[in-house]
């Protein structure tokens, strides 16, 4: 028997946000989107959040992705995350979520982020974490820059083969790994493993949940780092069981609210 690991979705799982909404302002504030694309980004995110398992539905987010990405210089992607995720991601990881994250450690299981952001940018949010394996979208690339194709879409039951290779590859015992989620479109992903938990659930899968007997989690507490290693463990993972039983617009608007405006240099 194989050892188990312990996989986490990202967007409001572990961040209490959404990871690709979240990088809306600069993004559109360095020129790779226009305030139309802004609008009907986040109507596609909430499409896919809504019904995410659809065969339909995810084949035309990943086309819309692959479109409104094509030409983006990579490296230009790369340096917007790196300069902005400690101001737009490290206030808003859950405190219970990093104290679990850092429990599956301590037991000795890994710990794999699996998103359907690009791995552009759920890869330094794992880094972030403490976090080095991820499954997320994987966008093509032609002489630097996106060429429209989309290598891997991270979502619904592409997670799930995802997961099945690196089990292989790794040796994990899938029946003693784990899974957290917040969405109803990682059915999936929660049913691969023998230890599924649902995380602030939408209507469906708090359903579902209560189907199966699953721990239903609330995740309430974002906590930025420095505050979290000075306070550990912020809130007791335990408190937060409860019981058993899917870009952009919104990320401007919040953004100009609710944050101080910043003036960046041009690029």
């Amino acid at each position: 028997m194989g050892r188990g690991a312990a996989f986490f979705d990202l967007d409001k799982t572990v961040i209490a946000k959404s990871s690709a909404l979240a990088f809306g302002r600069p993004f559109y504030r360095d020129g790779l989107i226009t305030r139309r694309d802004v609008v009907k980004s986040a109507y596609a995110q909430l499409m896919f959040r809504l019904g995410g398992t659809d065969e339909q539905t995810m084949a035309k987010t990943r086309d819309y992705l692959a479109t409104l990405c094509k030409g983006w210089p990579v490296e230009q992607v790369r340096q917007i995350v790196a300069e902005t995720l400690h101001e737009l991601i490290n206030p808003y990881v859950y405190a219970e979520a990093a104290a679990l994250i850092e429990e599956h450690q301590s037991a000795g299981r890994d710990v794999v982020l699996v998103s359907a952001s690009g791995e552009e940018m759920v890869r330094p949010i794992g880094a972030l974490l403490g976090v080095t394996d991820v499954i997320a979208t994987r966008m093509g690339v032609v002489d630097g820059r996106y060429s429209g194709e989309v290598e891997f879409y991270a979502a619904g039951p592409s997670k799930v083969d995802a997961v099945g290779e690196l089990a292989t590859e790794r040796g994990y015992d899938l029946a003693e790994s784990y899974a957290y989620s917040d969405s109803y479109s990682d059915r999936p992903l929660l049913e691969c493993v023998g230890h599924p938990s649902v995380v602030n659930p939408d209507r469906q899968l708090r359903r579902l949940a209560a189907e199966n007997a699953w721990p239903v989690l609330e995740f309430r507490h974002p906590v930025p780092l420095g505050r979290r290693l000075r306070e550990r463990p912020a809130v007791p993972v335990a408190a937060a069981a409860l019981g058993v039983g899917v870009g952009v617009a919104i990320g401007i608007a919040w953004y100009g609210r609710h944050r101080r405006t910043r003036t960046a240099p041009a690029v």
